[in-house]
């Protein structure tokens, strides 16, 4: 059975509310298994109750764990500079044992974002591009 994670990160819940909805498609493929999981938070809590935050109820995610799977759904934040150097980068930095022993090579990815269009944001899901190949998905 293929195992697929869609991992994301939210805030204010967007993308928490998208995610079970990635798994619920994927699940209609036969021979899948879909998790859900979170990156973990960065923020103090602190600063994260006085930011507005909403706390979130799936599982934290290690990036380690990213080798058990077949195939990852990744979210992908807007604005990008912002969230890649707050949440994306340093969880996925923490891959770089993963990708030098070639345990991600051949995997599957893809990406889901919530952002409106106009002003670039429009641009967001195409700034994950080069750097999935790089990790060897």
């Amino acid at each position: 059975m293929a195992k697929i994670l869609v991992l994301y990160y939210s805030m204010y819940g967007h993308i928490e509310t998208m995610a079970p909805r990635c798994r619920r498609r994927a699940n209609k493929v036969d021979g899948v298994e879909v998790v859900v999981k979170r990156v973990p938070e960065t923020m103090q809590a602190e600063a994260f109750a006085k930011a507005g935050g909403k706390t979130q109820n799936a599982p934290v995610a290690t990036p380690q764990e990213l080798a058990e799977y077949d195939a990852i759904i990744f979210w992908y934040p807007h604005p990008f500079r912002q969230y890649v150097r707050t949440k994306c980068a340093p969880f996925l930095d923490q891959t770089g044992g993963l990708w030098a022993s070639g345990a991600l090579y051949g995997k599957l990815a893809s990406v889901f974002s919530s952002t409106g269009t106009g002003g670039g944001q429009e641009q967001t899901i195409t700034l994950p591009g080069p750097r999935l190949p790089i990790m060897g998905w």
